[in-house]
Parts: C-alpha cells; sequence; structure tokens
C-alpha cells in the first residue's frame, strides 16, 4: 500500500531514506528548518568568494556512497568529479611529522621505517580490518535492531570472535604496534565514534580499511556537492522537498500519528519519519508517547560537540596539506576533557582541513579556505572570549608548522561554530556535533530504536539511532528505515 510519507530535515538519513521510498512509489515530503538541504552538511558562500562547507570534510569508505547512487542507476560521476588525494592526510607530533600516503603498499613501507616489523603487522591489521569491514558495513549495520535475534546468522556467528566485539580499540592495537605515534595514527579515526579508544569495540577497526586503505577522497567544489547529488536522486524519483519549514508539533489519534503542524499548519500523513535529532523529535510528542524519558538521554554517552572556525586567508599557506591533524599534545588528556571532566582542554589536539589546496574555486586566487575543528565536551560553555583565545591558540600552531607569522592579522573572513550554535541550528542535545558515541553498551540492539514502541508509524533514523555517526553510517540508516517502513502491511 502505497503511503503519504513526511520526512523531518535533509540530512543524508532523510534524503536517503526518501529516495528509496520515493522509488517505491510512496508519495514523499521533507520539511527542512533551514533555508538548504544537508542538515549539518550544509554550504555557504562568503561576499570575498570563499565556499565553506559547514560540517563533514572526510569522504572516507566511498564504496556506501557508490552503493546509493548504483541503487537508483547512477555513479558518483554521474554528479560530481571525486578526487583521491595524496597525502591522505598529515599528522603533526611535537617531533615528528607522518604524511600518510595514497597507496597501502606505500603506508606499510613507512610503517616498517618509524617501527621494525610494522609493514608486516600493518598488513595483519589491515587484513583483519577488511573482514570486518566487509562484514560489518555490508550485514551487521544494515539490521534494524529490534532485538539480538536477528544476528542469529550462521555467517555472522561463524565471524563473531573475528569482529572483536569485546576487544577494546586501543588494547587491540597495541597488540600490533608498540610505537606510540603509530598507536595514535591507528586510534585517530575512532575518535569521532564518540569515546576513548579504551571504550570503542575493536570491530571498529573497520574504520582504518574505510579510510586508509579505501582512500581519502574529496569532491571537487566541495562535500555539498554530495548532499546535492543525493537531493537530486530523491527528487528524480518524486521526492518532494519543502525549505523554511519548522516542525513544530507531531499530532496523534488512536495511537498512530495522523499529522505534522509545520509553521503554524497541520497537515496530515500516514507515515513520519524523524531525521531530525532524536531527543528534539520526541520533545514533539506528548509524553506519553515518547520512546524515552530525559533520564535515559542523560544517560547516554554522546560523540563530542565540536569548536569550529571559518576561515577566509588573504594570501597561501605553504606546508600545509588537505588535512592536517595537530596531535602535539597528549591524546588521553584531550579525550578525558571530553568525557571524563567535561571542560575546555587545557593542552587541544585539533584539526585543520584547507581545500583549497585541492579545490582552487572554493577560495579567492592565490587565498585559502581554512576550516579548523577542536573536538570538545557537549553542554559547556562557548562564549566568544573563549572562543577566540582557543582560535589564537589553534592559529599559533599553524604558524610554526607553516612558518608563516601574523595569521590573526591575514584572516579577511572569519565565523565562529560551536556548541551553542549546534542546539540553536539542529536541536542537538547537548550541542553534540556527530549523535551517539558507540561504545559497546551503546551498539546495535542497545541504541535508541528505529521505530516509535507506541506509535507504529512514528520512525527514527540518523546518528542518534542504528547504526551510528558518520556520513556513510546515515545513508545506510535512511535505507534500513525506508525497508522497514515497505514492509508495513498498512
Amino acid at each position: 500500500m502505497k503511503k503519504k510519507i513526511a520526512i523531518i530535515g535533509t540530512g543524508f538519513s532523510g534524503m536517503s531514506a526518501a529516495a528509496y521510498l520515493a522509488k517505491e512509489g510512496h508519495e514523499v515530503h521533507l520539511f527542512e528548518k533551514h533555508s538548504q538541504p544537508g542538515g549539518r552538511a550544509r554550504q555557504f558562500t562568503t561576499e570575498q568568494g570563499y565556499v565553506f562547507d559547514m560540517g563533514p570534510s572526510w569522504y572516507w569508505m566511498p564504496d556506501i556512497m557508490d552503493d546509493f547512487f548504483a541503487d537508483f542507476g547512477y555513479k558518483v560521476s554521474d554528479f560530481f568529479e571525486l578526487i583521491s588525494l595524496n597525502p591522505q592526510f598529515e599528522m603533526i607530533f611535537s617531533d615528528e611529522k607522518i604524511k600518510v600516503p595514497e597507496n597501502l603498499e606505500e603506508l606499510k613501507v613507512l610503517f616498517e621505517q618509524i617501527e621494525t616489523g610494522a609493514g608486516l603487522q600493518l598488513e595483519k591489521f589491515m587484513h583483519s580490518a577488511k573482514f570486518k569491514y566487509e562484514t560489518g558495513m555490508k550485514e551487521f549495520v544494515r539490521k534494524p535492531c529490534y532485538s539480538w535475534s536477528e544476528f542469529v546468522s550462521p555467517k555472522i556467528a561463524k565471524s563473531a570472535l573475528k569482529l572483536d566485539l569485546l576487544t577494546n580499540f586501543r588494547d587491540y592495537t597495541a597488540k600490533y604496534f608498540k610505537n606510540q605515534k603509530l598507536r595514535t595514527l591507528m586510534e585517530f579515526p575512532v575518535i569521532f565514534l564518540g569515546a576513548s579508544p579504551k571504550n570503542i569495540p575493536a570491530l571498529y577497526s573497520l574504520m582504518n580499511y574505510g579510510g586508509y586503505a579505501l582512500g581519502t577522497h574529496y569532491p571537487m567544489g566541495g562535500f555539498y556537492q554530495l548532499v546535492l547529488a543525493m537531493k537530486k536522486v530523491a527528487e528524480k524519483q518524486g521526492a518532494v522537498f519543502h525549505f523554511n519549514q519548522t516542525v513544530e508539533k507531531i499530532n496523534t489519534q488512536n495511537d498512530k500519528v495522523n499529522s505534522l503542524t509545520i509553521n503554524g499548519e497541520v497537515h496530515t500523513f500516514d507515515t513520519v519519519i524523524a531525521s531530525s535529532d532524536y531527543h528534539h523529535t520526541e520533545t514533539l510528542l506528548e509524553e506519553n508517547y515518547r520512546n524515552y524519558t530525559e533520564k535515559y538521554w542523560q544517560k547516554r554517552t554522546f560523540a563530542p560537540s565540536s569548536l569550529i572556525y571559518y576561515l577566509g586567508i588573504n594570501e597561501p599557506l605553504p606546508n600545509l596539506k588537505h588535512h592536517t591533524l595537530f596531535f602535539e599534545n597528549d591524546l588521553d588528556e584531550h579525550i578525558d576533557s571530553i568525557y571524563g571532566d567535561k571542560k575546555w582542554p587545557e593542552k587541544p589536539l585539533f584539526y585543520s582541513c584547507c581545500p583549497s589546496k585541492t579545490d582552487p574555486k572554493i577560495a579567492p586566487k592565490d587565498k585559502e579556505n581554512l576550516f579548523l575543528l577542536m573536538p570538545l565536551a557537549i553542554g559547556i560553555n562557548d562564549g566568544e572570549s573563549v572562543r577566540e583565545k582557543y582560535l589564537k591558540e589553534m592559529l599559533s600552531r599553524i604558524e610554526k608548522h607553516t612558518g608563516v607569522t601574523g595569521l590573526l592579522s591575514k584572516i579577511e573572513y572569519k565565523k565562529s561554530y560551536c556548541v551553542s550554535d549546534f542546539i540553536s541550528d539542529y536541536n542537538a542535545y547537548g550541542g553534540n556535533a556527530y549523535g551517539l558515541a558507540n561504545t559497546l553498551t551503546q551498539t546495535a540492539v542497545l541504541k535508541p530504536k528505529i521505530q516509535n514502541k507506541k506509535l507504529k508509524n512514528l520512525f527514527y533514523t540518523g546518528q542518534l539511532t542504528v547504526p551510528g555517526p558518520g556520513v556513510p553510517p546515515s545513508i545506510i540508516s535512511g535505507k534500513i528505515v525506508a525497508d522497514e517502513i515497505n514492509k508495513l502491511k498498512n
């Protein structure tokens, strides 16, 4: 039976769900509070001609994006040019710089140079990570996760031990590498899953394969090209986008959602999908229809928030790569400030993205587009003065790395974005930037459910439910929800 379906929000999960449902013939409408699609992956252009991606900048796991477009008869190249970065990124330590090469064979050589025997160990690590990736991303993360019985299959049972679900990522990495810098290099990708490597299952070494082995890419024109491409695919299936439309209330009748109040007007629907923040979505419901209490959310472990700066620099920055990780300080100390003390870090780590190194069209000639990001605890005070303090700290370290002096005076465009902005723009719980942490106690069935327990025609998708944070998982999340709705009899 074909349904009239509303989707709240146009992030990756919402657009993914829209495309798959419209393809099946449903009437699909997406409602977005902003004037453009993409959610956290929006883009803006300044008067000076700088083009800034607001959120995601690491195009990893390219096969997941390829699979999405292939499901509709397209290729990525039908929409944008995808560049493989070489080096993938550079990691700055206090006494050394490591460039991660595009090619895995070259990366093995690099590891061997840093630690005798580490080249062979990397090969073993990646062999295991490839198995986890192919099992995890193709099967494990594609379950709706109503119950553990979904995982009782001969293939998954046979794979269980190899998936290393009960080993933490830190101990797992230490089995392969002694050198602390190599360990940090391998641990870095899981930081954005929302917890210390000590609390993340070793299953997520699949991210090392999805990044380092499959490569780090960049869509020419910016990450937003992926947003525009997915919007186009959804529209070609028949989905309709509505912008500047704020969903104010989810209305119910006879234990079903029957309508949404949007910009003060009531619109009726057969089914509703919330691609918006899960906690916020539940506040649009009467309390007795919510899946989870306020106490439940307070006890969850959230992925970090971030301090972000979008900077237009009026001269070239030599020695700076497209992606650079400034890890001169202790990783655990910074992580503890996020998940332990929940305070601004004393000795922060941060990430810099300078896409104008690859794409000349996103900055004026001989100028640089610079995006700085520092992971932070959720819910902390983020006044302008503290933001500026950390901007100066980050700029001083970039100056040391590049040899450029007086960077502050060379900024011709500046915009900051932090905890309170994530709350006001996305209703993000505590100002989180990446959703719910992928800790062992918040994995699979233990994540918030994709279907409302009392309202069977209300579903949730995105980084606060299965499979979890990140662009590829969000795209998969949309497909999971679409599949579940297509199974409904009425």
